[in-house]
């Protein structure tokens, strides 16, 4: 809702941000880098998959810790040395890790590239978006394809690198992220660190919140088994590198499809417990046929899953990040402990399980596990807010109060005017034009970022407030913040609450990047006309005529 969201520039960036996001595709690659090499590792190692499943188990490990610790380190770093700390760990680690001569020191250098991926991931985001231009909408879009490429491309140059030997794709990586480290400190600006510095004890503070828990804890349950098929499948396909490799290549391309083009657009239609229950019921049944099916049914359901852990990836994210009243990246930093500890657990477990009672119990468990997350949501659902159906108070009129006529939306963008100009013709004497701003923020991979400042919103509702107040309209207003799947709905609960019988919008912005990824606001609120008060859309070029009317 806000015009630092709108802008076509998409690849009009500095050579910083493309460093950057370079970057970002080769840090991302290594979550499904080692999935095509698992078997020839374990073979040339001499090891059992459950040994050489720890090499999951100690990444993410270290990143699970290190949650706790990299906002305070970057917080007073800032980012541009936070993210070069991160690459330079990153090219050690991965460089070393293919020189390993035992399993044990292949597990320890994995380690120490978790350990730089944690400091490279949680800066990165921010990077872009405090280094990019044509608006936060663009930025995001930038890392999103970032993460999309790094992801899908992961298996295949594991492949591609693993038919030859099992060690070239930590080489491979280890070259790429070198590349990277070298642009990134060449091209990269120092940034300004941030205001307000992040305490080493914020994050397990934040976890005491009921809501922000019950979201963590109901996460770690699913992605125990999002690494159940992560880490473990690989064993029971017993493929080549490149077969394993194509089939991880479509499960990471419909994951970070679904998670940035189709999951915002179901939670925009549907509440997040309900598309978390179906998505995960769904897996289950995946999970269930993988279990007794041959290896190319399983190989389908690798890919099929991709679709569901994206949409779940976003939503528990968003979930996360609005249950909780601490800052964003505290927030995060909490729920990414919690959950990635079932990374620790689920890629040592499900090999175990299978070495001792058969590929099939490794199933059984991550189905399991897939059912128990929505029962923690349904069972802690008083403590999820509004994800629970909880509905805000009606204000309560103070008395002789103005009566309030109508609610002005407004986005900071030239269809601003017509609204408010709209809005003083409804109103007549006495009555009050309630002018609503909403703060959108954006949730990305495991993170959020603002589509603006707070000032930028204040300063938005204020000349709302100043040009009516000018022509002897009675205004008063407030800025609320929702994530951007979600500014239809708050603006409509808060005409609801305000008892307003009319609510004013802008028509849809037909530039707009950001209706790519979560649809138009104004679409959003078409579509649900009829219900609480009449809808009226104006346009910019309708300053002074009749709204349309829904």
């Amino acid at each position: 809702m806000s015009a630092t969201s709108a802008s076509p520039h998409f690849l009009d960036q500095p050579k910083a941000v493309w460093a950057t996001a370079f970057a970002c595709v080769v840090g991302f690659m290594s979550i499904g880098l080692v999935d095509p090499i698992l078997t020839s590792i374990a073979a040339g190692l001499n090891a059992s998959p459950s040994q050489v499943s720890l090499l999951f188990t100690s990444y993410f490990f270290v990143t699970s810790v290190m949650m706790l610790v990299t906002g305070f380190v970057s917080s007073r770093l800032g980012g541009r040395k936070t993210l070069m700390v991160g690459a330079l760990l990153i090219v050690a680690f991965s460089a070393l890790a293919g020189t390993s001569q035992s399993v044990g020191e292949l597990v320890a250098f994995r380690a120490g590239w978790g350990l730089g991926n944690a400091f490279f991931v949680v800066t990165a985001l921010s990077v872009i978006v405090a280094s990019s231009r044509g608006g936060t909408a663009a930025a995001i879009l930038m890392y999103e394809a970032a993460l999309g490429l790094g992801i899908s491309a992961g298996p295949l140059l594991g492949a591609a690198l693993g038919g030859i030997s099992w060690r070239y794709p930590f080489f491979g990586t280890a070259t790429l992220m070198a590349i990277g480290f070298v642009a990134v400190a060449v091209l990269l600006p120092e940034l300004p660190k941030p205001k307000e510095k992040i305490a080493l004890s914020a994050p397990l503070k934040a976890l005491r919140q009921p809501g922000l828990l019950t979201t963590a804890v109901a996460a770690a349950f699913y992605n125990y088994a999002f690494f159940t098929v992560l880490a473990f499948v690989p064993f029971v396909l017993q493929m080549s590198a490149h077969a394993v490799g194509l089939i991880f290549f479509g499960w990471g391309l419909l994951l970070a499809v679904f998670s940035v083009l189709v999951a915002p657009r179901l939670q925009a239609r549907l509440s997040a417990p309900i598309l978390l229950a179906a998505c995960l019921v769904l897996f289950a049944v995946l999970l269930m046929v993988m279990a007794f099916s041959s290896v190319e049914i399983v190989a389908a359901c690798v890919v099929l899953s991709g679709a569901l852990m994206g949409v779940c990836n976003t939503v528990f994210t968003e979930m996360a990040l609005e249950v909780s009243t601490v800052p964003r990246p505290v927030a995060s930093a909490a729920y990414n402990f919690v959950r990635w500890f079932a990374g620790v657990v689920a890629p040592y477990a499900a090999p175990l399980l299978a070495e001792s009672f058969g590929a099939h119990m490794a199933f059984y468990v991550a189905c399991a596990a897939a059912l128990i997350s929505p029962v923690v949501l349904f069972a802690r659902r008083s403590s999820l807010g509004r994800y629970a159906g909880v509905r805000p108070e009606v204000r309560e009129p103070l008395g002789g109060a103005p009566r309030i006529a109508v609610l002005a939306a407004v986005d900071g963008t030239d269809h601003d005017r017509a609204v408010l100009e709209r809005a003083a013709e409804i109103a007549t004497k006495g009555e009050t034009v309630f002018v609503l701003h909403v703060r959108p923020f954006e949730v990305v991979d495991e993170d959020a970022v603002d589509a603006e400042s707070e000032t930028e919103a204040t300063a938005v509702l204020q000349r709302g407030l100043f040009w009516l107040r000018e022509q002897g309209v009675s205004a008063e207003g407030e800025v609320l913040e929702a994530g951007a799947v979600h500014v239809a709905q708050a603006i409509l609960a808060r005409a609801e609450t305000i008892d307003a019988p009319v609510l004013l919008i802008g028509e849809r912005h037909r530039d707009d990047i950001g209706n790519l990824v979560h649809g138009s606001v104004a679409d959003a609120m078409e579509r649900q006309a009829g219900r609480g008060p009449r809808l009226l859309t104006v346009s910019a070029s309708e300053t002074g005529s009749v709204a349309r009317a829904h």
